[in-house]
Protein backbone atom coordinates (compact mmCIF):
# COMPACT_ATOMS: atom_id res chain seq x y z
CA UNK A 1 0.00 0.00 0.00
CA UNK A 2 1.35 3.42 -0.99
CA UNK A 3 0.13 5.97 1.56
CA UNK A 4 -0.02 9.50 0.13
CA UNK A 5 -2.42 11.12 2.60
CA UNK A 6 -0.16 12.39 5.38
CA UNK A 7 -2.05 15.69 5.56
CA UNK A 8 -5.04 13.72 6.86
CA UNK A 9 -2.97 11.81 9.41
CA UNK A 10 0.60 10.63 9.56
CA UNK A 11 1.96 7.54 11.35
CA UNK A 12 3.12 8.03 14.92
CA UNK A 13 6.84 8.56 15.20
CA UNK A 14 8.47 5.63 17.05
CA UNK A 15 9.76 8.00 19.73
CA UNK A 16 6.28 9.43 20.29
CA UNK A 17 4.76 5.96 20.46
CA UNK A 18 7.38 4.91 23.02
CA UNK A 19 6.61 8.00 25.11
CA UNK A 20 2.90 7.24 24.95
CA UNK A 21 3.23 3.60 25.97
CA UNK A 22 5.73 4.38 28.74
CA UNK A 23 3.52 7.09 30.23
CA UNK A 24 0.28 5.11 29.82
CA UNK A 25 1.69 2.44 32.16
CA UNK A 26 1.80 4.97 35.00
CA UNK A 27 -1.15 5.84 37.23
CA UNK A 28 -2.07 9.40 38.05
CA UNK A 29 -4.49 12.27 37.44
CA UNK A 30 -2.50 15.43 36.87
CA UNK A 31 -4.97 17.37 39.02
CA UNK A 32 -4.57 15.13 42.07
CA UNK A 33 -2.38 16.22 44.99
CA UNK A 34 -0.96 12.83 46.02
CA UNK A 35 2.33 11.37 44.76
CA UNK A 36 0.86 9.76 41.62
CA UNK A 37 -0.92 12.98 40.71
CA UNK A 38 2.22 15.04 41.24
CA UNK A 39 4.19 12.65 39.01
CA UNK A 40 1.57 13.02 36.28
CA UNK A 41 1.61 16.80 36.70
CA UNK A 42 5.38 16.82 36.32
CA UNK A 43 5.09 15.03 32.97
CA UNK A 44 2.47 17.55 31.80
CA UNK A 45 4.54 20.56 32.81
CA UNK A 46 7.74 19.19 31.31
CA UNK A 47 5.82 18.52 28.09
CA UNK A 48 4.45 22.05 28.17
CA UNK A 49 7.99 23.39 28.46
CA UNK A 50 9.24 21.25 25.55
CA UNK A 51 6.41 22.36 23.26
CA UNK A 52 6.84 26.00 24.21
CA UNK A 53 10.58 25.88 23.58
CA UNK A 54 10.12 24.19 20.20
CA UNK A 55 7.49 26.67 19.00
CA UNK A 56 8.69 29.95 20.47
CA UNK A 57 6.06 30.15 23.20
CA UNK A 58 6.17 30.52 26.97
CA UNK A 59 5.13 27.30 28.78
CA UNK A 60 2.20 29.16 30.32
CA UNK A 61 0.93 29.94 26.80
CA UNK A 62 0.48 26.23 25.93
CA UNK A 63 -3.13 25.13 26.52
CA UNK A 64 -3.76 21.42 25.92
CA UNK A 65 -6.90 20.36 24.03
CA UNK A 66 -8.37 17.16 22.62
CA UNK A 67 -7.66 18.03 18.96
CA UNK A 68 -6.77 20.74 16.51
CA UNK A 69 -10.46 21.21 15.82
CA UNK A 70 -11.13 21.92 19.49
CA UNK A 71 -8.22 24.35 19.58
CA UNK A 72 -9.59 26.20 16.55
CA UNK A 73 -13.09 26.34 18.01
CA UNK A 74 -11.79 27.54 21.36
CA UNK A 75 -9.81 30.33 19.71
CA UNK A 76 -12.43 31.50 17.22
CA UNK A 77 -15.42 31.36 19.56
CA UNK A 78 -13.54 32.27 22.72
CA UNK A 79 -11.82 35.33 21.29
CA UNK A 80 -15.03 36.50 19.62
CA UNK A 81 -17.11 36.12 22.78
CA UNK A 82 -14.48 37.84 24.91
CA UNK A 83 -14.43 40.95 22.69
CA UNK A 84 -17.90 41.35 21.23
CA UNK A 85 -19.91 44.29 22.39
CA UNK A 86 -21.81 47.34 21.22
CA UNK A 87 -20.75 47.98 17.64
CA UNK A 88 -18.18 45.17 17.67
CA UNK A 89 -19.47 41.87 16.31
CA UNK A 90 -17.51 41.21 13.09
CA UNK A 91 -15.27 38.16 12.49
CA UNK A 92 -12.72 38.38 9.68
CA UNK A 93 -11.72 35.05 8.16
CA UNK A 94 -10.58 33.75 4.78
CA UNK A 95 -12.27 31.91 1.95
CA UNK A 96 -9.83 28.96 2.16
CA UNK A 97 -9.99 27.93 5.83
CA UNK A 98 -10.21 24.34 7.05
CA UNK A 99 -13.70 23.36 8.16
CA UNK A 100 -12.59 23.44 11.81
CA UNK A 101 -12.40 27.22 11.46
CA UNK A 102 -14.87 27.82 8.63
CA UNK A 103 -17.70 25.92 10.31
CA UNK A 104 -17.01 27.49 13.71
CA UNK A 105 -17.22 30.93 12.12
CA UNK A 106 -20.39 29.98 10.22
CA UNK A 107 -21.97 28.73 13.45
CA UNK A 108 -21.30 32.05 15.14
CA UNK A 109 -22.93 33.77 12.20
CA UNK A 110 -25.99 31.50 12.19
CA UNK A 111 -26.54 31.19 15.94
CA UNK A 112 -24.96 34.29 17.47
CA UNK A 113 -25.64 36.79 14.66
CA UNK A 114 -21.96 37.55 14.18
CA UNK A 115 -21.11 39.49 11.02
CA UNK A 116 -18.74 37.51 8.85
CA UNK A 117 -16.21 38.93 6.37
CA UNK A 118 -14.22 36.52 4.19
CA UNK A 119 -10.95 37.68 2.69
CA UNK A 120 -10.50 36.45 -0.90
CA UNK A 121 -7.60 34.36 -2.20
CA UNK A 122 -5.66 34.66 -5.44
CA UNK A 123 -5.20 31.96 -8.08
CA UNK A 124 -2.38 30.38 -6.05
CA UNK A 125 -4.52 30.08 -2.91
CA UNK A 126 -2.81 32.95 -1.09
CA UNK A 127 -4.97 35.27 1.00
CA UNK A 128 -5.18 38.82 -0.35
CA UNK A 129 -3.74 41.03 2.38
CA UNK A 130 -4.75 44.17 0.50
CA UNK A 131 -8.41 43.31 1.11
CA UNK A 132 -7.76 43.20 4.86
CA UNK A 133 -5.98 46.55 4.76
CA UNK A 134 -8.97 48.13 3.02
CA UNK A 135 -11.43 46.51 5.44
CA UNK A 136 -9.60 47.67 8.56
CA UNK A 137 -9.38 51.22 7.24
CA UNK A 138 -13.16 51.52 7.59
CA UNK A 139 -14.26 48.79 10.00
CA UNK A 140 -11.43 48.02 12.45
CA UNK A 141 -13.52 49.04 15.46
CA UNK A 142 -16.15 46.44 14.50
CA UNK A 143 -13.77 43.44 14.40
CA UNK A 144 -13.55 40.99 17.29
CA UNK A 145 -11.01 38.56 15.82
CA UNK A 146 -9.14 37.76 12.62
CA UNK A 147 -8.51 34.09 11.84
CA UNK A 148 -6.23 33.01 8.99
CA UNK A 149 -4.48 29.67 8.53
CA UNK A 150 -0.69 29.33 8.40
CA UNK A 151 -0.69 26.83 5.51
CA UNK A 152 -3.59 25.58 3.43
CA UNK A 153 -4.49 21.96 4.05
CA UNK A 154 -5.63 21.28 0.48
CA UNK A 155 -3.25 23.01 -1.94
CA UNK A 156 -0.41 23.58 0.53
CA UNK A 157 0.05 27.32 -0.04
CA UNK A 158 1.77 29.20 2.78
CA UNK A 159 -0.14 32.23 4.02
CA UNK A 160 1.03 35.77 4.91
CA UNK A 161 0.26 35.47 8.61
CA UNK A 162 2.91 37.96 9.73
CA UNK A 163 1.55 40.55 7.30
CA UNK A 164 -1.96 39.99 8.66
CA UNK A 165 -0.70 40.40 12.23
CA UNK A 166 1.09 43.61 11.28
CA UNK A 167 -2.15 45.09 9.95
CA UNK A 168 -4.19 43.98 12.97
CA UNK A 169 -1.76 45.06 15.69
CA UNK A 170 -2.27 48.85 15.50
CA UNK A 171 -5.98 48.28 16.05
CA UNK A 172 -5.54 45.86 18.96
CA UNK A 173 -7.35 43.08 17.10
CA UNK A 174 -6.31 39.54 18.10
CA UNK A 175 -5.23 37.16 15.34
CA UNK A 176 -5.70 33.39 15.44
CA UNK A 177 -3.93 31.06 13.04
CA UNK A 178 -4.59 27.40 12.33
CA UNK A 179 -1.05 25.99 12.07
CA UNK A 180 -2.09 22.33 12.09
CA UNK A 181 -0.51 21.64 8.69
CA UNK A 182 2.51 23.89 9.15
CA UNK A 183 4.35 22.64 12.23
CA UNK A 184 7.24 20.39 11.37
CA UNK A 185 7.17 21.42 7.71
CA UNK A 186 7.89 25.15 7.76
CA UNK A 187 9.29 27.50 10.44
CA UNK A 188 6.67 28.35 13.06
CA UNK A 189 7.60 30.72 15.90
CA UNK A 190 4.71 31.87 18.05
CA UNK A 191 6.45 34.87 19.57
CA UNK A 192 8.12 36.05 16.35
CA UNK A 193 4.97 35.52 14.27
CA UNK A 194 2.97 37.78 16.56
CA UNK A 195 -0.34 35.90 16.49
CA UNK A 196 -2.39 35.85 19.69
CA UNK A 197 -3.54 32.24 19.26
CA UNK A 198 -2.24 29.26 17.29
CA UNK A 199 -3.74 25.78 16.91
CA UNK A 200 -1.84 22.51 16.46
CA UNK A 201 -2.76 18.82 16.33
CA UNK A 202 -0.82 15.73 17.40
CA UNK A 203 -1.67 13.29 14.64
CA UNK A 204 -0.62 15.66 11.85
CA UNK A 205 3.03 15.73 12.96
CA UNK A 206 3.74 12.22 14.23
CA UNK A 207 1.94 12.29 17.58
CA UNK A 208 -1.28 10.53 18.60
CA UNK A 209 -4.80 11.39 17.54
CA UNK A 210 -7.00 12.85 20.25
CA UNK A 211 -4.59 15.50 21.56
CA UNK A 212 -3.77 19.00 20.41
CA UNK A 213 -2.92 22.39 21.82
CA UNK A 214 -3.78 26.06 21.56
CA UNK A 215 -0.93 28.50 22.02
CA UNK A 216 -2.56 31.52 23.62
CA UNK A 217 -0.89 34.69 24.84
CA UNK A 218 -1.29 35.24 28.57
CA UNK A 219 -2.88 38.67 28.19
CA UNK A 220 -5.35 37.58 25.50
CA UNK A 221 -8.85 37.16 26.85
CA UNK A 222 -10.60 33.97 25.72
CA UNK A 223 -14.01 32.77 26.92
CA UNK A 224 -13.94 29.00 27.58
CA UNK A 225 -16.10 26.51 25.71
CA UNK A 226 -15.97 23.92 28.51
CA UNK A 227 -16.67 24.39 32.19
CA UNK A 228 -15.70 22.00 34.95
CA UNK A 229 -12.49 21.52 36.87
CA UNK A 230 -10.81 24.70 35.71
CA UNK A 231 -7.78 23.02 34.20
CA UNK A 232 -5.52 24.82 31.68
CA UNK A 233 -5.83 28.37 33.05
CA UNK A 234 -9.60 27.79 33.41
CA UNK A 235 -9.75 28.07 29.62
CA UNK A 236 -10.07 24.35 28.88
CA UNK A 237 -11.53 22.21 31.67
CA UNK A 238 -11.19 18.44 31.58
CA UNK A 239 -8.90 15.70 32.87
CA UNK A 240 -5.62 15.91 30.99
CA UNK A 241 -4.52 13.08 28.71
CA UNK A 242 -1.06 12.64 30.22
CA UNK A 243 0.19 9.90 27.82
CA UNK A 244 -1.13 11.85 24.84
CA UNK A 245 0.52 15.04 26.05
CA UNK A 246 3.86 13.29 26.60
CA UNK A 247 3.69 11.82 23.09
CA UNK A 248 2.67 15.18 21.61
CA UNK A 249 5.67 16.88 23.20
CA UNK A 250 8.00 14.19 21.85
CA UNK A 251 6.53 14.53 18.36
CA UNK A 252 6.63 18.34 18.31
CA UNK A 253 10.21 18.40 19.57
CA UNK A 254 11.41 15.86 17.02
CA UNK A 255 9.44 17.36 14.11
CA UNK A 256 10.88 20.82 14.77
CA UNK A 257 14.46 19.60 15.30
CA UNK A 258 14.46 17.64 12.03
CA UNK A 259 12.32 20.13 10.11
CA UNK A 260 14.94 21.60 7.79
CA UNK A 261 16.48 18.33 6.63
CA UNK A 262 13.07 16.67 6.34
CA UNK A 263 11.70 19.63 4.37
CA UNK A 264 14.53 19.31 1.87
CA UNK A 265 13.93 15.56 1.54
CA UNK A 266 10.19 15.97 1.08
CA UNK A 267 10.61 18.81 -1.41
CA UNK A 268 12.79 16.59 -3.58
CA UNK A 269 10.30 13.75 -3.27
CA UNK A 270 7.40 16.06 -4.09
CA UNK A 271 9.14 17.32 -7.21
CA UNK A 272 9.69 13.73 -8.30
CA UNK A 273 5.96 13.08 -7.80
CA UNK A 274 4.99 16.21 -9.74
CA UNK A 275 7.28 15.25 -12.62
CA UNK A 276 5.86 11.72 -12.73
CA UNK A 277 2.24 12.90 -12.70
CA UNK A 278 2.72 15.55 -15.40
CA UNK A 279 4.68 13.13 -17.59
CA UNK A 280 1.80 10.66 -17.40
CA UNK A 281 -1.02 13.19 -17.59
CA UNK A 282 0.11 16.47 -19.26
CA UNK A 283 -3.42 17.89 -18.96
CA UNK A 284 -3.27 17.75 -15.17
CA UNK A 285 -3.19 21.14 -13.43
CA UNK A 286 -0.74 21.57 -10.54
CA UNK A 287 -2.60 23.71 -8.00
CA UNK A 288 -1.30 26.07 -5.35
CA UNK A 289 1.72 28.32 -5.14
CA UNK A 290 4.57 26.69 -7.08
CA UNK A 291 7.19 27.99 -4.64
CA UNK A 292 5.67 29.09 -1.34
CA UNK A 293 4.03 25.85 -0.32
CA UNK A 294 4.37 22.95 2.09
CA UNK A 295 7.22 20.62 1.06
CA UNK A 296 5.13 17.45 1.05
CA UNK A 297 1.99 18.71 -0.72
CA UNK A 298 1.17 18.09 -4.41
CA UNK A 299 -2.37 18.97 -5.47
CA UNK A 300 -3.71 18.38 -8.97
CA UNK A 301 -6.87 18.79 -10.98
CA UNK A 302 -7.49 16.10 -13.62
CA UNK A 303 -9.81 17.60 -16.26
CA UNK A 304 -12.71 15.35 -17.18
CA UNK A 305 -12.33 13.12 -14.12
CA UNK A 306 -14.48 12.95 -11.02
CA UNK A 307 -12.11 13.27 -8.07
CA UNK A 308 -13.96 10.72 -5.95
CA UNK A 309 -13.94 8.16 -8.78
CA UNK A 310 -10.24 8.67 -9.39
CA UNK A 311 -9.52 8.31 -5.68
CA UNK A 312 -11.39 5.00 -5.47
CA UNK A 313 -9.68 3.64 -8.60
CA UNK A 314 -6.27 4.48 -7.13
CA UNK A 315 -7.32 2.99 -3.80
CA UNK A 316 -8.24 -0.26 -5.54
CA UNK A 317 -4.74 -0.24 -7.06
CA UNK A 318 -3.14 0.20 -3.64
CA UNK A 319 -2.54 3.97 -3.64
CA UNK A 320 -4.20 6.08 -0.94
CA UNK A 321 -4.72 9.81 -1.38
CA UNK A 322 -7.45 12.41 -0.83
CA UNK A 323 -9.83 14.68 -2.69
CA UNK A 324 -9.54 17.45 -0.11
CA UNK A 325 -9.61 17.76 3.65
CA UNK A 326 -10.39 14.49 5.41
CA UNK A 327 -13.16 16.15 7.42
CA UNK A 328 -15.27 16.55 4.28
CA UNK A 329 -14.38 13.22 2.67
CA UNK A 330 -17.31 11.26 1.33
CA UNK A 331 -19.36 14.33 0.50
CA UNK A 332 -19.71 14.88 -3.27
CA UNK A 333 -19.10 18.61 -3.54
CA UNK A 334 -16.50 20.81 -5.21
CA UNK A 335 -13.49 21.96 -3.21
CA UNK A 336 -14.30 25.31 -1.60
CA UNK A 337 -10.59 26.13 -1.71
CA UNK A 338 -10.33 25.67 -5.48
CA UNK A 339 -13.54 27.64 -5.99
CA UNK A 340 -12.06 30.46 -3.92
CA UNK A 341 -8.97 30.33 -6.17
CA UNK A 342 -11.16 30.92 -9.21
CA UNK A 343 -11.49 27.37 -10.52
CA UNK A 344 -14.73 26.28 -12.20
CA UNK A 345 -16.99 23.78 -10.47
CA UNK A 346 -15.91 20.88 -12.70
CA UNK A 347 -12.22 21.54 -12.08
CA UNK A 348 -12.93 21.89 -8.37
CA UNK A 349 -14.52 18.43 -8.40
CA UNK A 350 -11.69 16.83 -10.34
CA UNK A 351 -8.91 17.35 -7.83
CA UNK A 352 -6.69 14.98 -5.88
CA UNK A 353 -4.27 15.77 -3.06
CA UNK A 354 -1.09 13.74 -2.63
CA UNK A 355 0.74 14.46 0.62
CA UNK A 356 4.04 13.04 1.83
CA UNK A 357 5.37 12.51 5.34
CA UNK A 358 8.23 11.12 7.39
CA UNK A 359 7.56 7.52 6.28
CA UNK A 360 7.27 8.36 2.55
CA UNK A 361 9.81 7.22 -0.01
CA UNK A 362 10.38 6.92 -3.74
CA UNK A 363 8.55 3.60 -3.79
CA UNK A 364 5.32 5.42 -2.90
CA UNK A 365 5.80 7.80 -5.82
CA UNK A 366 6.56 4.95 -8.22
CA UNK A 367 3.46 3.08 -7.05
CA UNK A 368 1.38 6.16 -7.91
CA UNK A 369 3.07 6.44 -11.30
CA UNK A 370 2.26 2.80 -12.04
CA UNK A 371 -1.40 3.06 -11.04
CA UNK A 372 -2.25 6.51 -12.39
CA UNK A 373 -2.53 5.93 -16.18
CA UNK A 374 -5.28 3.31 -15.98
CA UNK A 375 -7.06 5.13 -13.16
CA UNK A 376 -7.19 8.39 -15.15
CA UNK A 377 -8.33 6.60 -18.30
CA UNK A 378 -11.16 4.82 -16.50
CA UNK A 379 -12.22 7.90 -14.55
CA UNK A 380 -12.25 10.04 -17.70
CA UNK A 381 -14.31 7.40 -19.51
CA UNK A 382 -16.85 7.58 -16.69
CA UNK A 383 -16.81 11.38 -16.91
CA UNK A 384 -18.17 13.92 -14.46
CA UNK A 385 -21.57 12.88 -13.17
Amino acid sequence: MAYLDHAATTPMLPQALDAYVRTARELGNASSLHASGRAARRIVEESRERIGEALGAKPSEVVFTGSGTEADNLAVKGLHWARRGAGRNRIVTTSIEHHAVADAVAWLGDHEQAEITQLPADKFGRVCVEALDELLADHASEVTVITAMWANNEVGTLQPVEEIVALAAPHGIPVHTDAVQAIGHTPVDFAAGGADALALSGHKLGGPAGVGALLLKRDTKCTPLLHGGGQEREIRSGTLDVPGIAALAEAVDLAVRTRDSEARRLTDLRELLVDRVLAIEPEAVYNGDPEHRLPGNAHFSFPGCEGDALLMLLDAAGVECATGSACSAGIAQPSHVLLAMGAGEQDARSSLRFTLGWSSGEDDVEALAAALPEAVERARSAGLS
